[in-house]
């Protein structure tokens, strides 16, 4: 049973007041953080006396709510609209209070007897105690982490995340909205302090990187209210849309229009102006140099990002390997595509084909993004209508299908996907990147489709956050070389159900995981090889039909974002070698919809996890069956 004093997450009286000052009626002041030591000591204070399962999952419920009550915007994310008005802090102190909390829940985790827990249990105690080993690893490189680069940072997410995130279902979520647009100022603050911290230890970006950060944070400050031309600017527009619909009366909906617009001019303008003025600053030291090698422990760092992302103990010169030899077999799966088609030349001569033919492309015009954005509904809709065959598990969340908004398709990636809530309040959305037409050719229409819709992320994000049973953090776990594992064998996966239109839809599959293969090699090459942003992209053109220009844009993000492309690939293979495994130790008792629900029901976890996830599989179906 749970014992009555048992207040695991009892915190000092700040964060306790964070957990319940905000109701739906009223949006609370900015509640300062108390001091890490304090959070220790209320941790440490309230280790239970009993390892209860109840117990265990009381322990990860209370410290959920403090998190979502740390990190507003999570939370916002999530469907919780607790101290909505506010963004996730990036401040300092609150990142040494991060710290300290994860040492003290890791130390009471202790305290539980695993093995008096529950099956279930035991899977959360695990990955519970992985998650918090890893995060205390991985602050000690704290500051070698980007707080802002070009593909991504508070100057886009601001924007991204009231337009897409924060709903406006009533008066409330409207002041919110507008308490967000002030609290900006504090937001943008810290940001500028840790890029402060950065140029004191050297930690920077490469010189090429902060022009296209200084254009897009501009991008946001354009139009009305802020200049006069130009039209609405990207929050005036959303704001106002939203407040339209609401059912108000005149005089609150003008109010409400009034704050807003104070809010933009006198709080946001003046924080995008001062984080420009930083990022110029910063920008004025930058040298030409790509990789994190350049950096003091930049090795450790990258070996530190590699396991963080692969969640493997792959080496970078490992990672590499396996890249090189995954290239050529990619290439030798693509002259059969060749075969089948006649073409008559070599690879090289058929990527250029590829890449240049005008039957592969949507004309650059609004009515050729409005074609590719329903072409790819349909490819997911085909698609849903087969899942019953590959899975009895099936989200309920519906799925949407959006182009990347003009004021960060320039700095955004080729595609991505966004998750839904647990309540269903948000549709799970697959942004496609339309601005450049010729940098998303038709024949990999279908397999980006089945890999950001279904059966890829919306399959197993919305899918997680929709198993009731499992515990909160375990629904939201963060593990890229599965959930991006996943999402890349789901594009054979297809293939396997013949679900691709025709050889160059086939061409397209390759196409793409030559790509996710090419990221091993040159992710490695950028951050332990000392290879240059040049080097990098020509390795790309070389060894891909992609386009110099969506090679370029590649080598950016991988730059920015080091060890992070590496998942996708080794996730990939490992759930295949998976598969693969589970069918030859089963034969004919092998039931793909059993394996992929499996894999699936359990929520993200790290690649050594689903592997003793599938042998109990195997282990049971054997037992079961005889």
């Amino acid at each position: 049973m749970i014992l009555p004093n048992y207040k695991l997450a009892v915190l000092p009286m700040a964060l306790t007041t964070l957990l319940v000052a905000c109701s739906r009626d009223e949006t609370p002041a900015p509640t300062p953080a108390p001091e890490a030591a304090e959070v220790v000591g209320a941790v440490q204070d309230a280790v239970p006396e009993a390892a209860t399962t109840a117990a265990f999952r009381t322990y990860l419920e209370e410290n959920y709510a403090v998190d979502m009550a740390r990190l507003p915007y999570t939370a916002s994310y999530r469907g919780i609209k607790t101290n909505h008005d506010q963004w996730d802090p990036v401040a300092e102190a609150f990142l040494d209070e991060t710290l300290a909390i994860n040492k003290a829940r890791l130390q009471q985790l202790d305290e539980f007897d695993r093995a008096a827990l529950a099956p279930a249990e035991q899977l959360s105690y695990d990955l519970y105690k992985l998650d918090l080993e890893r995060r205390i690893d991985a602050d000690r490189f704290r500051h070698h982490q980007f707080v802002i680069d070009q593909y991504r940072g508070p100057h886009t997410e601001a924007p991204s995340r009231l337009v897409n995130i924060h709903r406006v279902t009533d008066l409330a979520d409207a002041e919110a909205y507008i308490g967000r647009l002030n609290n900006i100022t504090g937001w943008f603050n810290e940001v500028i302090a840790q890029m402060a911290i950065r140029t004191e230890k050297n930690l920077l970006l490469a010189d090429w990187q902060y022009p296209p950060i200084i254009e897009a944070a501009g991008n946001v400050i354009q139009g009305v209210p802020f200049t006069e031309d130009g039209g609405d600017s990207t929050l005036w527009a959303d704001f106002n849309s939203k407040v339209e619909a609401l059912d108000i009366t005149p005089e609150e909906r003008a109010r409400l229009l009034a704050e807003a617009r104070e809010a933009l001019l006198e709080s946001v303008q003046p924080a995008y102006e001062r984080l420009i003025e930083a990022v110029e600053t910063q920008a004025a030291l930058a040298t030409g140099d790509d990789g994190v090698w350049k950096f003091d422990n930049g090795e450790a760092f990258y070996a530190e990002r590699l396991r963080w992302f692969t969640t493997t103990d792959l080496t970078a010169e490992q990672v590499h390997a396996i890249g090189l030899e995954e290239v050529d077999r990619i290439h030798d799966a693509m002259r059969e595509v060749m075969q089948e088609v006649e073409f008559d030349g070599d690879l090289r001569e058929f990527f250029e084909f590829m890449r240049n033919d005008p039957q592969f492309y949507y004309p650059n015009t609004e009515a050729g993004r409005a074609q590719y954005l329903a072409e790819a509904e349909a490819a997911i809709n085909a698609m849903s209508k087969r899942l019953p065959e590959q899975f009895g598990l099936l989200p309920q969340a519906e799925l949407v299908v959006k182009r990347v908004e003009a004021f960060r398709e320039r700095s955004a990636g080729k595609a991505f996907y966004n998750g839904p809530p647990a309540d269903g309040s948000r549709p799970g959305i697959y942004y496609a990147n339309l601005y450049d037409m010729n940098s998303m050719p038709t024949y990999q229409l279908e397999a980006l489709a089945y890999h950001e819709g279904v059966p890829g992320h919306h399959m197993q994000r919305a899918l997680s956050v929709e198993l009731e049973s499992l515990p909160e953090f375990q629904r939201y776990a963060s593990f890229t070389a599965f959930t991006e594992g996943w999402a890349l064998y789901t594009e054979e996966l297809a293939s396997d159900m013949g679900m691709y239109s025709d050889a160059y839809a086939e061409f397209g599959r390759l196409a793409m995981e030559l790509w996710r293969a090419c990221r091993l090699v040159v992710d490695t090459g950028l951050h332990s090889k000392g290879w240059t942003r040049e080097e990098a992209i020509e390795y790309l053109v070389e060894n891909t039909p992609n386009s110099r220009y969506d090679s370029t844009k590649a080598i950016e993000r991988y730059i920015a974002m080091p060890g992070q492309a590496t998942a996708y690939l080794i996730g990939k293979l490992r759930i295949m070698e998976l598969r693969d495994e589970a069918r030859a130790a089963l034969g004919e008792q092998f039931d793909v919809r059993a394996f992929h629900d499996e894999v699936l029901r359990h929520g993200p976890v790290p690649l050594s996890i689903l592997e003793q996830n599938i042998d109990r599989l195997v282990a049971d179906t054997l037992a079961t069956n005889g």
